[in-house]
């Protein structure tokens, strides 16, 4: 086991019939957990809803038509060692070798007849078969993969559970997730209720591959544990979803969840098994399956988080019968080149012709973590915001990006190349990386500086680059304007790979047309390394 790592190992045994949660740490602390795991959370309720196509699109927002901003809710900081970055790229070669196909206004201020209401979009999407489903936070839309035509909505996220009942009917809160499980060909989208307790994940998994027909329904209740920056992945065996618990406002650190898939498949009664982990560890995403090849059998889904420069992982293996047989083993501690997380606790994204300063969320890693079955290995890559020059409102804010390989060594996986990209005084975050079945990787971001209007853009690589390193990016789209006085912006955004060929990149992100509050706008476009065929 290599000097530095960190392993603890949670497990069920019966002790006179009561169930407990046995912490052991081969090297430094024992974690710290709850003392009876894994929770299982039982549904609420669940049914079958009648296709989304019957729901009425929506301009305007109907939960509200007054403009509000989603609280930004930090993360406890994470003590970094001094030092300067250890995986700085200041320059870029040649410009991204991409070749682009559909770039079309997603759901946005103006466009098909849509009226923001909300800050920041949350924008998120996922492909399947024909279609492509974005949601902003607070309204979900279906296009057409070829061509990008609208085909369904916008319509209110809580709309798919209209005659549901209780919050996920009532509330329409946002924190949205749209995956597309191409394992059985379905769509899963999931938001959480919290505008009223008892707080709700509502989680609807299609009963085919089309977005506008039929769903299972379902809602878990947290009670009164706040389910924070709710993130999804989908596996094999369960689809695995983490949070940030707050309770009455306070950080109580990551809570880790398997969801039964299979019995949402079938539209069954379901339940979910959960870790509460300390409020030392937060911000975690769950592993994400790309590509045809199914992880090895009997493999755990991987988790991460990031500590002081280092990344930590846990390995869940769930039981969705015998739940005494579920494990969670972590944190397995990875040290990464050294990093200081963007911005603090502060906005400090600089835009062109304003005091207003935007949000980085350099408190977590990115959404998504992308796992990939190569044949040859497992293989993760994921990215988070971080300095990488300058100090405090002079920062420049650059994209640390990750690949690593065997996540299921007993020690965690191992970094195979690391980067942070910043080849000029331009800020990016608020990325999302992914990789295609050749191995070439692609990430997007928001771009900004005090002469450059927040923008979308992507970088990427081939497997012959030198390692560490990103090509010259491409730009999405030019902003028209800064976002004045609000400083919320994203929160994530979304890589997605096309499962009908596993090379077709889809990016989704905002930006504004003209400066002003509440007035944001969505691009969704795609392209592909020309390699991969």
């Amino acid at each position: 086991m290599p000097l530095g790592r960190r392993i603890g190992v949670f497990t069920l045994g019966v002790v006179l019939g009561v169930t407990t949660l046995i912490t052991t740490a081969a090297l430094g602390s024992p974690v710290r957990a709850a003392a009876r795991g894994p929770e299982v959370i039982r549904e609420v309720r669940h049914d079958v809803s009648p296709p989304l196509a019957s729901s009425p699109s929506s301009g305007p927002m109907a939960s509200s038509a007054s403009h509000h901003e989603h609280p930004l809710r930090p993360l406890p900081t994470v003590t970094q060692a001094v030092g300067p970055d250890g995986a700085l790229q200041s320059s870029a070669g040649p410009l991204v070798a991409t070749t682009p196909g559909l770039s079309f206004a997603g759901v946005g201020n103006g466009d098909y007849g849509f009226t923001t209401n909300t800050a920041p979009p949350d924008p998120n999407l996922s492909v399947g078969a024909t279609q492509v489903v974005q949601w902003v936070n607070e309204s979900l839309a279906v296009f057409d993969k070829t061509s990008g035509a609208l085909l369904h909505g916008p319509i209110a996220g809580n709309m798919l559970w209209s005659g549901f009942g209780g919050g996920c009917e009532t509330n329409n809160d946002g924190d949205a997730i749209a995956k597309y499980d191409q394992i059985d060909s379905r769509w899963v989208l999931t938001q959480f209720s919290v505008t009223t307790t008892p707080y709700l994940q509502c989680v609807a998994v299609s009963t085919t591959s089309d977005a506008t027909g039929t769903y299972n329904r379902y809602a878990f209740s947290f009670g009164t544990q706040f389910p924070d920056y709710p993130k999804l992945g989908v596996w094999p065996d369960a689809y695995y979803m983490t949070f940030n618990i707050f309770n009455s406002g306070t950080a109580a650190g990551a809570k880790l969840c398997a969801l039964d898939r299979t019995a949402m498949l079938a539209g069954a009664a379901a339940t979910i098994q959960c870790f509460q982990l300390s409020t030392g560890f937060s911000g975690v995403l769950p592993s994400d399956l790309d590509g045809a090849t199914p992880p090895p059998a009997g493999s755990p889904n991987y988790l991460l988080n990031f500590g002081s420069n280092s990344l930590n992982e846990w390995q869940f293996h769930v039981d969705l019968t015998t739940p005494a047989n579920t494990t969670l083993t972590g944190p397995l501690n990875i040290p990464v080149a050294a990093f200081k997380p963007a911005c603090g606790r502060s906005a400090c994204i600089p835009q062109p012709n304003t005091r207003t300063r935007l949000d980085s969320l350099g408190d977590r890693l990115m959404y998504r973590l992308a796992y990939r079955n190569t044949g040859a290995g497992e293989v993760l890559v994921v990215d988070h915001s971080v300095t990488a020059s300058g100090k405090a409102k002079h920062a420049v804010i650059g994209l640390r990006w990750y690949e690593l390989h065997d996540p299921n060594a007993a020690g965690g996986a191992s970094v195979f190349q690391q980067g942070t990209y910043s080849p000029d005084s331009t800020s990016r975050w608020m990325g999302s990386i992914a990789m295609d079945k050749n191995g070439d990787i692609a990430v997007g971001y928001s771009a900004s500086s005090s002469t450059v209007f927040p923008s979308i853009r992507y970088t990427g690589r081939v497997p012959t680059d030198t390692l560490g390193t990103l090509q010259a990016e491409n730009t999405i789209v030019s902003g028209g304007g800064s976002q004045v006085n609000v400083s919320r912006w994203g929160d994530y955004t979304s890589m997605a790979i096309d499962p009908a060929d596993d090379c077709t990149f889809f990016y989704t992100n905002e930006y504004l047309k003209a400066s002003g509050s509440f007035n944001w706008s969505t691009e969704i476009a795609s392209f592909k390394f020309s390699g991969c065929v």
